[in-house]
């Protein structure tokens, strides 16, 4: 994105590639929560309950307005 950017480079040299690193740790967080939610599946169990699997099947994310509260 930003690749081309003296600016940007600079700051990777002094405070390194923090989007990078922020993906990689969602990356790995995503993975085991993976885990977490379907530990039957980890551990090599058939899964009780089988989710389809279609695109966009899975974790909904949703936005909350400042000063909304989850229902």
């Amino acid at each position: 994105m930003f690749h081309d950017s003296p600016i940007y480079d600079r700051l990777i040299a002094e405070r390194g590639d923090v989007p990078t690193q922020v993906r990689r740790e969602a990356e790995r967080v995503s993975r085991e929560l993976e885990l977490v939610l379907r530990p039957t599946h980890a551990l090599g169990y058939p899964d009780p309950s089988p989710r389809p699997s279609s695109p966009g099947a899975g974790w909904q994310r949703t936005a909350l307005l400042p000063g909304q509260l989850p229902h």
